[in-house]
Parts: structure tokens; sequence; C-alpha cells
């Protein structure tokens, strides 16, 4: 068994053909394909979160409206960019949008990706400390958010307050008990998935990673996941940690499925390069329901975790969408021991 998602990145265009035109439409589509996709029975709706871009980019509004709108599905992100956030604000948004949806947060934060603007970040108010890389400053915010998810007190109390104060130090508030344990770290790396484990983070590990040993993608994504399980069984934390992927699967039912994705079915791994590092592409996969079958069995990264999230064209509107994960529920997961 695997619990299922979907993964959308929000894109909207003024392009005849796409189903969001605008950020408003964007906005609603996701409630509204989050609410269908509970009724289909899928576990999870992730958003990406990018700045500067046609995209959602202010997640918590949208998570505490999933949340109002649904019941049981898990809502989360994939990911934060953590360059960008202030952890103080981060807490308090996160525990509102949290205690909406009655604890049902699963965020994943990350350093990052390449974004529309340079140095994006800068323009937010924050710069890496003197000797500290953007990645450094991003861990670092991260760690601090964690702190402050702890629900401790650590400001000093006014002594004449406008409203009357509990006794001692205080936290930020609303405190949303439990969350801590539902943040995730996304992974580029085998390096920092042992540090995400390390820091009691669960692990999302999406298409793309650093190319560590030239193997395929899926064997390098399966060798992370463990490295990372050891690196947790290490540090002795409690419980067991949840590991998602994310992929594009789309199952050709009908001639609409073979026009969109027809060509994703000759996919194959590809090799580039991200702030001068070498990486790795994981492929798509599009083919009939009983072709998908016998890939995705082979697929080492998928066996590995947990959670697949379904990365979607959200462009293509929400009754599309309702009908691509639908496909993947009925005709593939059963096949699979998925579901």
């Amino acid at each position: 068994m695997k619990k299922i998602g979907f993964l959308s990145f929000g894109h909207w265009s003024p392009a005849p053909w796409s189903a969001t035109r605008t950020a408003g439409d964007t906005l609603v589509q996701s409630i509204e394909l989050a609410a269908a996709a509970e009724e289909l029975g899928i576990d999870g709706a992730y958003f990406r979160v990018h700045h500067f871009a046609r995209q959602l980019g202010s997640p918590f509004p949208l998570l505490a409206a999933v949340g109002a709108r649904t019941k049981k599905i898990e809502i989360g992100t994939a990911v934060i960019d953590m360059r960008y956030e202030n952890p103080f604000y981060m807490a308090e948004d996160a525990g509102a949008a949290d205690l909406i949806s009655g604890g049902r947060l699963q965020l994943g934060l990350s350093r990052g990706s390449p974004e529309q603007v340079m140095d994006g970040w800068k323009h937010f108010g924050y710069r890496p400390a003197e000797g500290q890389s953007e990645a450094d400053m991003a861990r670092g915010h991260a760690l601090t958010f964690l702190k402050l998810l702890e629900g401790k007190g650590f400001a000093q109390p006014n002594p004449r307050p406008m409203f009357p104060n509990p006794p001692g130090l205080l936290r930020l508030e609303p405190h949303s008990e439990g969350l801590k344990r539902r943040i995730w770290w996304g992974a580029g790396s085998n390096a920092t998935a042992i540090w995400a484990a390390e820091q009691g983070m669960h692990l999302q590990s999406s298409t793309l990673k650093d190319d560590e040993n030239g193997k395929p993608f899926h064997v390098q994504q399966a060798e992370q996941i463990r490295a990372y399980r050891e690196a947790w069984k290490a540090a002795g934390h409690e419980g067991t940690p949840r590991v998602s992927v994310s992929r594009s699967i789309f199952a050709l039912m009908d001639d609409r499925d073979r026009d969109y994705f027809g060509q994703d079915g000759r996919s194959r791994d590809q090799i580039g390069f991200i702030d001068e590092t070498r990486s790795i592409f994981g492929r798509s996969y599009a083919a009939e329901p009983d072709v998908l079958v016998k890939q995705l069995a082979q697929d080492e990264g998928i066996a590995e975790a947990d959670t697949l999230l379904l990365t979607i064209p959200n462009q293509l509107g929400v009754e599309y969408n309702v009908h691509a994960l639908g496909a993947i529920l009925t005709h593939v997961a059963p096949a699979l021991g998925w579901r």
C-alpha cells in the first residue's frame, strides 16, 4: 500500500489553451481539485512554491482554504524555498493553517531550486551571514522554524501588557501541537537527505537530484532513500520516517491522453547542470495501463517510498486532472499493490 497524492506547480498563463489564465483561476481550481481528489480517494494535495513566477507563491492562504474545504486529505507543500522565509511569521501561518485543517498539514521545505530572478531572496530582506552560502541560510531558517514549532516560550512578556499573559515566557501563537512531526525536507543529494534524517524531518525526493554515481535516476534515488533511513535510525529518532517521491505518470486511456502525453512514453533520464553541479532528471511515464504497470514495477525509487506524488498539468483544468488521477487509482495502483 502507498499513499498517493498529487503535486501541482500552480502554473497560469493567458494562453488560449490554458484553463488557468489568472492567479485567481489557479488558486480557485487548486481548491476545487483538492476537494475532487479527496472524493476520488487521493491521499494528499501538495503544492510547489515559486516566487517571481506565474505560479503559487504564498502557500498558507491556499493550504488554509483547502483545509477548510476538505475533511481528510493530507495538505502539503513540495516544497517551500526556505531562502525566502521568515521562520517566525511562517510558524504563525503554519500553525493557523494546520488548526483550520484539523492537523492535516504535511509541510515540505527545501533549500530551493534556481528561481526566475537572480538572488530573489535578497528582495525579501535576506542575505547569508559572512562565510555562509544561501543553502546554509535556508537550512538555518528551517532549523529555527523547527525550534519554534516545539511550542516552547522564549519571549520576555511585557509587565504591562494590553491583555493578560499566561505565566512564563511567551511562544508564538497559534501553536498547533504535532505539526513539528509533519515537516519534510526536499533533498537533492544523499548528503542533504542524511542531514534531514539527523534533524528528524521526513524526506521528499523529486525527479531531480545530483548525479552522484552515473547510475539510472531511479536507482540513485533508491540509494538516497536507504541512506536517509539508515541515518534516521542512527540518530535514534522515534517512529518510522516517511518518504515521498514524485513522478509524472499518465495512463493513456483515450485520444485526449494520447494527444497530450503520448510522446512522453519515449522519455528517458536526462543529464544537466544546476549551479555547476551535474544533475540527473528522472524520466516521465506515459503508456497504456498494462505497460505502465510493468514499467513502474521496475522503478526502485518508487518501490522504496511510502508516498507517491503525481505531478499534474494543472493548466489542463480540474476535470482533466480528476480523469488522469482516477485512471492511475483505478487501472494502475491496484495491479502494483498500491491499493
